[in-house]
């Protein structure tokens, strides 16, 4: 995986925890915890955060993901003085939910963009520039461009938690599409967990813009081999 991830927390605690969280879903991704203060205080260090971006250089990007208001300043300062600082995003995300998604996304080979977008897109925000519009039959063709919708039943024990949906999600925000699932923005972890759908449920996908069909089969292909789950 090319793209790393770099968690700047004021608790060391807090950065490990994310990390090792996120790399039961994404254990190929290069993830450095950059948590507390040198002297191990609650806090915020620009030494161990620059040390952090060291680490994970050599690879097509990092993406920055922060906790509280002065982890972004720290964050941004360490930004500036990166060798180069065009390859260093901070990303607007929830720590925990925003790294999950964006280390999904990042095992799935998506670029610096959208891995940032991934995590971003925990919010909710995600926007391609298309509208929602009404539901088609699948594979029919109107409008400005191509629109698909399927069904897809649950198939796997646990349903939609917190591992397919940073699957759909993560791999959801690096598509040119608007997807929604059951009406909720479907590169988003966050609204896909609010689903609390279970094993039997089904999943009614739209999806419209350049990436629609293949938007549609990469979340029908995810329920339909259950997430790889039993």
């Amino acid at each position: 995986m090319t793209v790393r991830l770099v968690v700047v927390s004021h608790s060391e605690k807090i950065a490990d925890g994310a990390v090792q969280l996120a790399a039961q879903m994404a254990p190929d991704v290069v993830m450095i915890a950059a948590g507390g203060t040198s002297d191990g205080r609650i806090g915020t260090s620009l030494e161990k955060v620059m040390s952090a971006l060291d680490q994970a250089a050599g690879g097509d990007g990092v993406v920055v993901l922060t906790d509280l208001g002065s982890a972004v300043m720290t964050a941004e300062s360490a930004q500036e003085l990166a060798e180069d600082p065009s390859a260093v995003l901070l990303a607007d995300a929830p720590l925990v939910e925003g790294l999950v998604a964006a280390a999904v996304a990042a095992q799935g080979g998506a670029d610096l963009i959208a891995v940032k977008r991934a995590a971003e897109a925990v919010y909710g925000s995600g926007d391609s520039g298309a509208s929602p519009v009404s539901s088609v039959a699948e594979g029919s063709v109107t409008g400005p461009g191509p629109e698909f919708t399927g069904d897809f039943e649950l198939i796997n024990q646990a349903g939609m938690h917190a591992r397919p949906a940073a699957k759909v999600a993560g791999g959801l925000s690096s598509m040119n599409a608007d997807v929604t699932i059951n009406g909720v923005d479907g590169a988003s972890m966050t609204a896909l967990m609010t689903l609390a759908a279970g094993k039997g449920s089904l999943l009614h996908v739209e999806a419209w813009g350049p990436d629609a069909e293949r938007a549609l089969n990469y979340v029908g292909g995810l329920v339909q081999a259950g997430f790889g789950e039993p």
